[in-house]
């Protein structure tokens, strides 16, 4: 299963017979992002920035908590809220756990709290964390760190942070990287995983954002 940044919050993870793409943006956040093709599209929360389904052709798209099965892919919505204070200044946001071929990837979208034991839960132990690190209007860099000790994936890949073009305000992602106290790479063109077979260190991947700026 291959996982690639198209910036933002937008990724596409193909799996060897299905495709997901989450949190699709549009041309006014500065980068540009090509037509897709995908079984399904998953969208956080209803912010112009994350809600941009139609760049991807023919897609279901699921908009919300809940349990679903598209194309082989199981899909479960968890609520959580894109501030710290129960939605009461950024709304709801829904973090994403999607199986592809026997592989778990959870996107946080724009996730603004800490998580209670409650939430973390059916989040923990993913193959792939999909985390938010440029802070402002969703967690910090430091509680970024925090989730990522807390969920313990295998991979842990940073987005929603300042790269060339965005025209979205956002921390570069350098605070992060001091945080997480784990080795960074150069950055990768695309992330494959198999599925888990035992123990695991987790390990931080960064990808190349797959966007032009516009």
């Amino acid at each position: 299963m291959d996982v690639t940044w198209l910036g933002h919050g937008c990724f596409r993870l193909r799996g060897r017979s299905a495709a997901v793409v989450t949190d699709p943006y549009p041309p006014a956040i500065g980068l540009k992002l090509s037509r897709l093709d995908a079984d399904l599209v998953t969208i956080s929360h209803e912010h112009d920035n994350h809600n941009y389904a139609q760049v991807v052709r023919e897609a279901y798209e699921i908009r919300g908590p809940g349990e679903y099965e598209v194309a082989g892919v199981a899909v479960v919505g968890v609520p959580t809220y894109h501030d710290p204070e129960k939605g009461a200044k950024h709304g709801r946001n829904t973090v994403y756990v999607i199986e592809i071929d026997d592989v778990r990837i959870c996107h946080l979208g724009d996730l603004g709290h800490s998580l209670d034991d409650s939430v973390a839960e059916p989040l923990s132990s993913a193959d792939v964390l999909l985390v938010p690190v440029g802070g402002r209007s969703t967690i910090s860099a430091t509680q970024a760190a925090e989730v990522v000790r807390q969920l313990e994936p295998r991979y842990v890949v940073p987005m929603h942070y300042a790269i060339p073009g965005l025209k979205v305000e956002l921390d570069p992602i350098d605070r992060f990287l001091k945080e997480i106290g784990l080795t960074a790479g150069e950055p990768q063109p695309k992330l494959s995983v198999q599925a888990s077979s035992g123990d695991y260190e987790t390990k931080l991947v960064l990808l190349e954002p797959k966007a032009e700026p516009r």
